[in-house]
This record gives structure tokens, C-alpha cells and sequence, in this order.
């Protein structure tokens, strides 16, 4: 429950002395909001009232985003260990921060977080504005005091030129994480071969992928159940029988609730090839092995769901299954300069 208690503290830090950003008069279209396009029939993004995009705050979401100078000794930023080529995730097991500092959790990938309800693999965090504090003050992160960043940010050539504009406040904490939140949630990642087969493209996807499709959302494999929807999954929290005894305790961190103990929250599968390894530790290298877990059954624990059955699949329903993986893949975000330094 600590860090639950920490991470609502900044929770509050966040919204005092906030810049009054709703009475800026609009001066010119890089500062008016924009709505995030999606295909149709898909759900809509989730963009908070208080935090409209406009493309000036993305902008400077982006800078920050890429600024090792918001760690302690500015030698780590975000992507330092969410990397544009592995769709924002961390091809390590586990994400090192200030002074080689290793994390205990592999980092998730950022890919439409604007569908998230919660985020971190226990789901402490409720909003991406406030998602930003912990790892910039956690010690095996960027190991960054709040006061020291917006003091630094203050003292910048640049910074407080571009938080004028944009929030027409000096660099706040709130102010910081509200840039750093517009930039990822216009992170969309909806261009797979997946989506313009959905779109009516059927040549979109071959003949095996469609039958991998098939069985993704059949009842023989059941991925369905907890990857849903257009982000491919169910925002929910499952034990999915990695281990008999697990170290982490995953969502009860948050909760305190026995039934919760070492529940993680369901990762999107999009752009899942790019993204290994695999699970909340990074215990998994391969897709492969992924789907050999899940057609195992999994280990036995009491909170393990109970959509966790063994099933056996052909080695061609197998290849199939990860071909359809492999085709939620959308090199046009992997690759979209808007998202890369």
C-alpha cells in the first residue's frame, strides 16, 4: 500500500498551483484543441476535460519526453526505457534508471494509452497526468526531487518560453505532467494489418492470419476474454498462473485485498511482436513461448483465473495463432516521426 499512498500524494501535489490553462485566449491553431481520429466503430480515446490536446502541448510533451535533463543527474529520460523501436517498451527484462539502477518490472509499452483507465502493472496510477510522478521521483528511475525539476525547467533557455505559451504559467508540476501526458495519449497505434482487414481490406491479412484470427477469438485458445476491444484488452486485473509462488504482488500493492495478490493488469497485444519480453517480470522472451504457457495451462495458484485451461493446439493452428499475433503489428506508428526524437 505504500507506494499506492506515495503516488496519491503526488496525485495532490499535481493539481496545486496548476496554470489556469482553460482561460488562455486561443493565439493561433497550435494552441486549439484537437480530437484524436480514430477508424470508425472504433472506441473513442479517453482525453480529460482539464487536459484538452492542442498541438503546442504535445509538442513540448514530446521535448520533455526526450530530456534526460529531467532525471537527477540527466542521464536517463522517458525513453530512455520506452524506445521508439520497440513500441515504447524496453527489450530488458527490467529498465535501468540513474546510476544503472535496476527497475523491478518490465517496462510496459506505450501504445494507446488513451484507452488506459489505470496504469502501471498494478494499476496504482488512475490518469496518465499523474502517472508521470512516480517514476520521475522513484530512486531506481530518474530518481528526480519535484521542486529540483521545476526549479531546473525554470532555469532553461527554452522552457519557460514554451510553458508560457502553452499553459501560460511558469514550469509547474503540474504543468509538467500534463505536457508529458498529451504527448503519449496522442500515441495512437491503429494502422495494423488487422485494422484495415477490419476496414474491409481483405487482402490485408493472408489466409493463415485469418485463421489465427479465428482462433484468437474462439473459445478453443480464449486470448479474447481478457484481450478485448480495440486496445485488446480488458484494462482488468488476472493472476495468469506464471507461477505457483510469485515475488511480486501485483495489484494487492494497491488494494490490500488477498483476492488481488499477485494479479497484473492485462497488457495491449498491439505491436506485441516488437515488444519481448513478455509478462509483468520480462520472463518470457518469445511469442512462442507465450502461447506454449497459456496452451500449458499454467501454474497452479489460488487466485489463478480460471480462463487460464489448457488447450492443445496443431503446429499449424500454433503458427497460425502467431502470425495473427505478429499482424497487430503497425509499423506506421513504430515508425511515425511525431513520435520520435
Amino acid at each position: 500500500m505504500k507506494r499506492y499512498v506515495l503516488i496519491m500524494l503526488g496525485v495532490c501535489v499535481l493539481f496545486v498551483g496548476n496554470g489556469c490553462e482553460q482561460d488562455l485566449p486561443l493565439k493561433g491553431p497550435e494552441h486549439r484543441p484537437i480530437t484524436l481520429e480514430v477508424p470508425t466503430n472504433y472506441a473513442k480515446p479517453l482525453v480529460p476535460e482539464d487536459n484538452p490536446l492542442t498541438p503546442a502541448k504535445i509538442a513540448l510533451g514530446k521535448k520533455l519526453f526526450y530530456d534526460k535533463n529531467i532525471s537527477r543527474d540527466s542521464s536517463v529520460s522517458c525513453s530512455s526505457c520506452h524506445l521508439a523501436d520497440h513500441a515504447f517498451s524496453d527489450p530488458r527484462q527490467f529498465s535501468l534508471g540513474v546510476g544503472e539502477r535496476i527497475g523491478t518490472r518490465n517496462a510496459p509499452a506505450l501504445v494507446n494509452t488513451a484507452y488506459g483507465r489505470s496504469f502501471f502493472w498494478d494499476g496504482a496510477n488512475p490518469a496518465l497526468e499523474t502517472q508521470a510522478i512516480f517514476p520521475l521521483e522513484a530512486s531506481f528511475e530518474m530518481d528526480m526531487d519535484l521542486a529540483e525539476l521545476v526549479e531546473r525547467l525554470k532555469a532553461d533557455p527554452e522552457y519557460p518560453a514554451l510553458f508560457q505559451a502553452v499553459f501560460g504559467v511558469e514550469p509547474n508540476v503540474g504543468s509538467i505532467t500534463q505536457a508529458i501526458a498529451s504527448f503519449e495519449r496522442s500515441m495512437l497505434s491503429l494502422n495494423s494489418p488487422y485494422d484495415r482487414y477490419l476496414q474491409g481490406d481483405e487482402s490485408a491479412l493472408n489466409e493463415s492470419e485469418k485463421r489465427g484470427l479465428t482462433l484468437f477469438f474462439g473459445e478453443k485458445a480464449e486470448c479474447f476474454h481478457c484481450h478485448v476491444g480495440t486496445n485488446f484488452s480488458d484494462e482488468l486485473f488476472h493472476n495468469n498462473g506464471l507461477y505457483e509462488t510469485y515475488l511480486d504482488n501485483g495489484r494487492w500493492e494497491v488494494t490490500g485485498l488477498e483476492e488481488d495478490r499477485s494479479k497484473f493488469k492485462t497488457p495491449t497485444l498491439r505491436n506485441i511482436a516488437y515488444t519481448a519480453p513478455y509478462m509483468h517480470d520480462g520472463s518470457i522472451e518469445t511469442l512462442e513461448e507465450v502461447v506454449e504457457h497459456y496452451s500449458s495451462g499454467g501454474a497452479s495458484h489460488p487466485n489463478k483465473s480460471g480462463l487460464i485451461r489448457a488447450f492443445t493446439l496443431s503446429n499449424q493452428e500454433k503458427e497460425d495463432l502467431l502470425n495473427f499475433l505478429h499482424a497487430l503489428s503497425d509499423t506506421s506508428f513504430i515508425y511515425n516521426p511525431a513520435f520520435r526524437e
